[in-house]
C-alpha cells in the first residue's frame, strides 16, 4: 500500500495511517479509498486484531474527496449529455461501494476508533463517522465539518445519515447546508465526538479505549435507537424542515441542487433504517453529481481557484520576488485594508498620507479589526501587537527607499494619482515596481506619470480589503513579465486570488459588473417596479440587488466615473437612460446613496432601508410588468455577454480567469460557476439565440459579439477548442 500504513502492535490493535506521498494533506481518491477498505476488511477478518484506530500521518487528517476525481465523474456525465441511465448508474454504484465498505466497518464487530490529529471536512469527517468512537486532539486549529455544499455537492459517503443521527437535525443541518464547521469543543459539545484529548497522547488515548472493550457497534444498530430530538414526524422536528425550507428557499432562490438535495435526502432517510437511508443519500447525490450547476461549480470555486491560487499563469523563468518592505499611498478605506491585509502576511508597511492624523487613521482601522480577532479567541493578543507593530504611519515619503514595491490607493482621479507616483519615483530604489489600485483608470495612461512603464502594473483590491479574497492583476502595454511576476509573489503572500487581465478601461470586472447595476438602472427607467427589479436580482444569485448596490458603491462615484468616461471617450461614448437618472439624483437631489442616507434607497436611523416612494418619479410605470423570468435573463446575459466581449478583446485571456474573477470579485451567481461557464452550459447557440431576441427587444447592448457567432456556427465552448485557440 502506498497511500495508508498499516502497523500491528503487540495487544493486537492495528493503526491505520491515512499518508499520501507526494500530498500536503491527505484526501479521498479511488486509490486511497481502496487501501483504506481492503485493510479495513483484512483487520475485522483477523481473528488476532482486537480493534483498529484510525488516523493520520500529516497535520491534517483528510481534507474531503480529491474534487478532481468528482470533476472526472461530472464530466463524464456532461459528456453524456442528458442524466442518461447508464451514467448515473455508474455514479450510484461507485456511491454504494464506498456506503457498503463503511457499513462492514460498523457492523464488524470490532471496535474502529478515530483519532483525529487534524482537520476532518467532508468524506474526512464521513470516514470518522463511521467509525464507533471519535477522539480529536484539543487543538483550536482543528475543525469538523460536512463542507460540500460549498463546492455544488453534497454529503455522499453517509453523512446526511449520521451526522444527524448523532446530533439531531436542528444541529445538523446548518452544517451541511452552510458548510459550517466546528472546533474540537463544539464537537464534543454537540455529540459529535467523544473525547477530547491533547495531541501528545492521541494514539495512546484510542489504543486504551479498544484496550478497554470499546463498542462495537453504531448507535443506530441498537434496538430501540431514537433520533436526538425526534424524527421529521416528531412535533418538535417536523418545525426543523418546515422552518428550513422556508429559510433554504429564501437564501438560495432555488438556484442551487445540492442544499435541497440535503434536505430531501435527511427528511426522507430518518425515516427509515440506515441502509435504506444511504441508498436514499447515493440517489440524492448521484442527482446532484448529475446537475451542471455541480459540475461548474467544482470546476470553479476549486479546480481553477485553486490553479489560481498556485500562480499557474505566473511568468516562467522568473525568479521568485524579494519582499520586505511595502509602501502603501493613502490611508483611506482601500489603503488601510492593504497595510492590514500586507502586515498580517508579515511584511513591514510604510503608509503615508497628506497629514500624521490620518496616517494614524489608517493604522487605527488595523488595529480595530486585530482587536476583534484577539476578543473571538481567533489571535493572541502579543501576535496582534506583532502586526500592528509593522505598520508605520508617515506624511514623508523618505521611508519608501528601501521598499521592494508600492501601491498607491488615493482617491480615484488622474492628476492626484500622478502626482504621488511622481513623488515615490524620486526616492524608490531603481529595482522596486510602483502599482496603482484603481478601479477603472487605465494603466498604460497612469503609467506615464512613472519613471519605467515596465515597472508599472495595477492591483485592483476589492472592499473590504480584509474579507474579499480576489486581487484583479492588471498588465499595461509596457508591463514586464518580472513586474507582473512580483505583483502575483505579492497577492499569494497577503493569502488573496490573483487574475491576470490586460490593460482596457475599466479591466474586466468593474467593466461586467456595471452591466448589472447599470441594467437595472434601465429597468427602472422603463417604469419597470423598482421591487420587482431588485427581488429579480436577487433571484438570480446575485449577493445584492442591482439598486442597492449602487448605493452601496455610491452614485455620486458612478457620476464621476460616468464623466470621466464621457470627457475620454469623445464622440464615441454612447449615453443612455442611466446618465440623466444619476444626475439629477446626485446633483439636484443630494442623493449620493447609502453613505448619504439616501440613494435609491432611504437609510433611516432608526429603521431597515426602504426602497425611495420618489423612484416612481423617474419614468411612467409600465402598462405591463414583464415576468421576473424575462428580468433575470437580462440581468444574467448582459454580464456574460460583456464577459465575452472582455474575452474577445482579450482583456482577460483564459476562462478560468473570467469564471473565478467574476464569483469572488463582484459575486456573479456562484452557481453558475461563472459568466463563460454560464454560456457554456446554456451552448453556444441557444446564448447566441437568445441575445438576438433581447437585441431586438431591448436594444444594441444586447447584440452578440463575433466571437460567440463564429463559436456557436463551430459548435465550440469556452472550456473547450476556444479556450486552446486563446492561449495559442
Amino acid at each position: 500500500m502506498t497511500n495508508i500504513r498499516v502497523d500491528k502492535d503487540a495487544d493486537g490493535i492495528v493503526t491505520l495511517t491515512w499518508d499520501m506521498p507526494g500530498r500536503s494533506m491527505n484526501v479521498l481518491s479511488a486509490d486511497s479509498i481502496n487501501e483504506y477498505v481492503a485493510a479495513a476488511d483484512q483487520a475485522i477478518a483477523d481473528p488476532s486484531v482486537k480493534g483498529v484506530v484510525v488516523t493520520s500521518g500529516k497535520p491534517a487528517f483528510i481534507a474531503g474527496a480529491d474534487l478532481s476525481m468528482l470533476q472526472k465523474q461530472t464530466g463524464d456525465a456532461a459528456k453524456a449529455g442528458a442524466a442518461t441511465e447508464q451514467t448515473a448508474k455508474a455514479i450510484f454504484d461507485n456511491l454504494m461501494q464506498f456506503n457498503l465498505a463503511l457499513r462492514r466497518i460498523e457492523k464488524g464487530g470490532k471496535p474502529f476508533v478515530a483519532a483525529i490529529n487534524g482537520l476532518a471536512l467532508g468524506g474526512g469527517l464521513e470516514v470518522c463517522l463511521a467509525c464507533h468512537t471519535r477522539i480529536v486532539a484539543d487543538d483550536p486549529r482543528i475543525q469538523l465539518g460536512l463542507v460540500e455544499a460549498k463546492v455544488g455537492l453534497m454529503p455522499g459517503a453517509g453523512g446526511t445519515q449520521r451526522l444527524p443521527r448523532l446530533m439531531g437535525a436542528m444541529a445538523a443541518l446548518p452544517m451541511m447546508l452552510e458548510g459550517r464547521t466546528i472546533g474540537p469543543d463544539a464537537a464534543l459539545k454537540g455529540g459529535l465526538v467523544h473525547k477530547v484529548v491533547p495531541a501528545a497522547d492521541l494514539i495512546q488515548a484510542a489504543k486504551t479505549i479498544i484496550k478497554a472493550g470499546g463498542k462495537a457497534v453504531q448507535p443506530w444498530d441498537e434496538k430501540g435507537f431514537k433520533v436526538p430530538g425526534g424524527d421529521p414526524y416528531h412535533p418538535a422536528a417536523s418545525q426543523v424542515f418546515v422552518a428550513g425550507n422556508a429559510m433554504l428557499r429564501a437564501k438560495t432562490m432555488g438556484n442551487y441542487p445540492a442544499p435541497e438535495a440535503i434536505m430531501s435526502a435527511v427528511y426522507e432517510g430518518l425515516l427509515v433504517p440506515i441502509d435504506a437511508a444511504l441508498r436514499i443519500e447515493a440517489r440524492y447525490m448521484t442527482k446532484v453529481m448529475m446537475h451542471p450547476a455541480s459540475r461548474n461549480m467544482i470546476r470553479s470555486l476549486f479546480i481553477n481557484l485553486q490553479r489560481a491560487n498556485k500562480l499557474e499563469r505566473r511568468p516562467k523563468g522568473v525568479p521568485p520576488a524579494k519582499l520586505d518592505k511595502i509602501g502603501v499611498l493613502g490611508a483611506g478605506m482601500m489603503g488601510a485594508g492593504i497595510a492590514h491585509v500586507t502586515a498580517m502576511a508579515g511584511l513591514e508597511v510604510v503608509l503615508i498620507d497628506r497629514s500624521l492624523e490620518e496616517a494614524q487613521k489608517g493604522k487605527s482601522y488595523s488595529a480595530k479589526l486585530l482587536a476583534k480577532q484577539v476578543e473571538r479567541g481567533r489571535l493572541r493578543q502579543d501576535a496582534a501587537d506583532a502586526v500592528l507593530a509593522r505598520i508605520t504611519p508617515a506624511t514623508g515619503y523618505d521611508g519608501l527607499k528601501d521598499a521592494d514595491l508600492v501601491i498607491e490607493a488615493v482617491f480615484e482621479d488622474r492628476a492626484i494619482k500622478a502626482d504621488v507616483t511622481r513623488k515615490a519615483a524620486t526616492v524608490l530604489p531603481p529595482h522596486a515596481p510602483f502599482a496603482s489600485n484603481t478601479s477603472t483608470l487605465p494603466i498604460t495612461g497612469l503609467a506615464e506619470a512613472w519613471r519605467d512603464a515596465a515597472t508599472f502594473v495595477g492591483l485592483h483590491f476589492f472592499s473590504p480589503v480584509d474579507k474579499m479574497q480576489l486581487v484583479e492583476i492588471i498588465r499595461g502595454k509596457q508591463t514586464s513579465d518580472a513586474t507582473l511576476a512580483l505583483a502575483m509573489d505579492y497577492v499569494q503572500r497577503i493569502k488573496k486570488t490573483p487574475v491576470v487581465v490586460n490593460d482596457s478601461r475599466g479591466f474586466y470586472t468593474s467593466r461586467v459588473f456595471a452591466t448589472y447595476t447599470r441594467e437595472g438602472m434601465l429597468m427602472l427607467s422603463e417604469g419597470i417596479n423598482p421591487a420587482l427589479i431588485e427581488n429579480a436580482g436577487r433571484m438570480t444569485g446575485m449577493p445584492m440587488p442591482p439598486l442597492a448596490l449602487s448605493d452601496e458603491v455610491a452614485l455620486d462615484l458612478i457620476y464621476k466615473v460616468g464623466k470621466q468616461t464621457a470627457k475620454d471617450l469623445g464622440d464615441a461614448y454612447k449615453p443612455t437612460a442611466v446618465e440623466p437618472m444619476i444626475e439629477t439624483l446626485v446633483v439636484k437631489l443630494g442623493r449620493l446613496g447609502k453613505k448619504a442616507g439616501k440613494g435609491f434607497y432611504d437609510y433611516p436611523a432608526d429603521g431597515r432601508k426602504r426602497l425611495w416612494p420618489g423612484l416612481a418619479e423617474f419614468a411612467p410605470r409600465a402598462a405591463e410588468e414583464p415576468s421576473v423570468g424575462e428580468l433575470k435573463t437580462r440581468f444574467l446575459y448582459i454580464q456574460a455577454l460583456e464577459t465575452a466581449r472582455c474575452y474577445e478583446e482579450k482583456v482577460v485571456t483564459a476562462p478560468e480567469d473570467a469564471d473565478v474573477g467574476a464569483i469572488l470579485g463582484w459575486g456573479f451567481a456562484p452557481w453558475s460557476g461563472g459568466p463563460l461557464s454560464l454560456i457554456d452550459t446554456i451552448g453556444l447557440k441557444a446564448f447566441v439565440a437568445e441575445c438576438d431576441r433581447l437585441a431586438q427587444a431591448y436594444g444594441p447592448r444586447f447584440a452578440p459579439n463575433a466571437l460567440l457567432r463564429q463559436m456557436a456556427e463551430k459548435g465550440e465552448t469556452f472550456y473547450g477548442a476556444a479556450a486552446t485557440r486563446q492561449a495559442a
